[in-house]
């Protein structure tokens, strides 16, 4: 059985930070792209920061520069480091696994964690 779960969200004031953490079972870690996702009331969940099986990266323009996203595959675990939080970046935020195999994707998903930035 795959599980993703998240940690590590809360309330903090603007310009504060927080690292969001999403720990995995059940898969082969090593060999999945990660992802981590927002979605705010009412609107779409969007990307926010991604990491391959590689290690390479790649970020949303609007938390460029204020996040990174890392991962340790001898714990199973992917972070979220988000800095200089804004009050637009509350929402809850998932973690993603993904992996391609011969056309077969098979994509796991976390139950979120709220993050609410706001003085």
């Amino acid at each position: 059985q795959v599980q993703l779960v998240e940690s590590g969200g809360g309330l903090v004031q603007p310009g504060g930070s927080l690292r969001l953490s999403c720990a995995a079972s059940g898969i082969i870690f090593s060999g999945y792209d990660m992802g981590w996702y927002r979605q705010a009331p009412g609107k779409q969940r969007l990307l926010v920061a991604n990491i391959t099986s590689g290690g390479s990266t790649n970020y949303a323009d609007f938390v460029k520069g204020r996040f990174t996203i890392s991962r340790d595959n001898a714990k199973n675990t992917v972070y979220l480091l988000m800095n200089s939080l804004k009050p637009e970046d509350t929402a809850v935020y998932y973690c993603n696994a993904e992996y391609v195999e011969m056309a077969i994707v098979y994509d796991y998903w976390g139950q979120g964690t709220q993050v609410t930035v706001s003085s």
